[in-house]
């Protein structure tokens, strides 16, 4: 039996996919409910509204009972920056998760493996970025906190398929991401700001071209590209998370996509500290880094010494913009 949605539900369905916070979801599903045709054919989507708003009360309940309490979709920021894998079911996410970071995800033949994030931490040079394993943008997937959570992050990784079974699902993704408000933009191009959209709605992304280890993936590259390319921020990087293939040259572009810089302090009359970084947005200024590295000296500084592109000591001011690499030695 057909369902015959009303345009009433239509609407509801519409805000529920685009809400930015747990109350307005609750209140789009609650429309929802009353409002979907009561017969035979919407039975399974009535349950399915109804599990939602049961679990979505519960997780409100739980962020209301303690402070410190967070709903299970919820990853805590750790290293210098957080990113998100994004993709198609069975695109090899939770593989490169493994293959990229100190986290073991399970890994299966069959789509829909991953359910809740998995995060873990890559090492890249110096520092560390999060990556975090998402459950596939599908239509079989249907959980707003989902896009919620791309949206939050510093940047993304959207990773593709380059096998033969490699556009199966990914026509759903890049029209899902859209629909969500998640619009992917080339790791290193400005994100516009539109006031309309949630915050976080652009984001940056590097493209990835996985399990190019398999026969045939390199000549269906050129062909992926020409199905899809026009809807893609940037060309895929060819990797495969199975043999290693492009992973060095992958972790470099997910740092780039963060668009942060390392500064290293050097203490007067001693030598820098070049083991551990402090990492800031690109585009920070002397004044800036201060703030990090000793905020009580921030307040009273005077000048800073730097080392980097181009300088060897040089005295540069307060508003002086750093760069990746560069040496500061702060005065006081």
């Amino acid at each position: 039996m057909p369902a015959n949605l009303t345009p009433e539900y239509l609407s509801a369905e519409q805000r529920y996919r685009q809400a930015t916070s747990p109350q307005e979801r609750l209140e789009a599903l609650e429309e929802m409910l009353r409002t979907v045709p009561k017969h035979k054919g919407t039975e399974k989507l009535q349950a399915d509204i109804k599990r939602k708003i049961a679990r979505l009360r519960q997780e409100m309940q739980t962020r209301r009972g303690g402070a410190r309490a967070q709903p299970f979709f919820h990853v805590p920021r750790e290293g210098a920056g957080q990113v998100v894998l994004v993709g198609p079911p069975n695109s090899g996410k939770s593989s490169l998760l493994r293959a990229l970071t100190n986290a073991t995800p399970e890994v299966a033949p069959y789509p829909m493996t991953t359910r809740v994030p998995q995060p873990g931490m890559m090492q890249f040079e110096d520092v560390q970025v999060q990556l975090v394993d998402t459950p596939p943008v599908c239509k079989e997937f249907d959980e707003g906190w989902l896009y919620g959570l791309i949206r939050s992050a510093d940047a993304a990784v959207l990773v593709l398929d380059a096998s033969d079974d490699g556009i199966l699902y990914l026509e759903d993704t890049l029209r899902l991401l859209p629909e969500n408000r998640v619009f992917l933009v080339a790791h290193g191009a400005p994100v516009p700001d539109d006031p309309a959209l949630p915050r976080g709605a652009y984001k940056r992304t590097v493209v990835v071209a996985n399990k190019c280890d398999l026969p045939g993936a390199q000549d269906n590259l050129p062909v992926l590209v020409e199905l899809v390319g026009a809807r893609l921020p940037a060309p895929p990087v060819p990797v495969s998370a199975v043999r290693g293939d492009g992973l060095d040259a992958l972790r470099g572009r997910i740092f780039a996509a963060l668009h942060k810089i390392r500064v290293y302090s050097k203490p007067p009359g001693r030598k820098p500290d070049l083991d551990t970084p402090f990492v800031l947005p690109k585009g920070s200024t002397v004044r800036d880094a201060a703030e990090v590295i000793h905020k009580e000296l921030a307040e009273n500084l005077k000048y800073a010494r730097l080392w980097g592109r181009g300088y060897h000591g040089q005295m540069v001011g307060r508003e002086h913009m750093l760069e990746d690499g560069d040496v500061l030695e702060l005065h006081g």
